[in-house]
């Protein structure tokens, strides 16, 4: 099955917040899966929506999450 999109629990910033409320950036969702692009919007919630540039394979709950800008880490849940 292939996701276009995900929404995350509240993430962990390294750097203490979000760089945004709304940006670009690289996501993990499997250990050693390739960088991919998507958008990043943090809710009011605190939780996160990510929409892909291109559709993801067997995205699923409880698998982790890593925001990459380049080689920075940005966030993990």
């Amino acid at each position: 099955m292939l996701s276009e999109r995900l929404r995350s629990e509240t993430a962990h910033w390294i750097a203490g917040s979000p760089p945004a409320r709304r940006f670009e950036c690289t996501a993990q969702t499997r250990y050693r899966q390739p960088d991919e692009p998507c958008t990043v919007e943090v809710l009011d919630d605190g939780s996160v929506l990510v929409t892909f540039a291109r559709p993801q394979r067997a995205v699923t709950p409880g698998q982790s999450l890593v925001l990459y800008d380049g080689d920075v880490c940005l966030a993990a849940r």
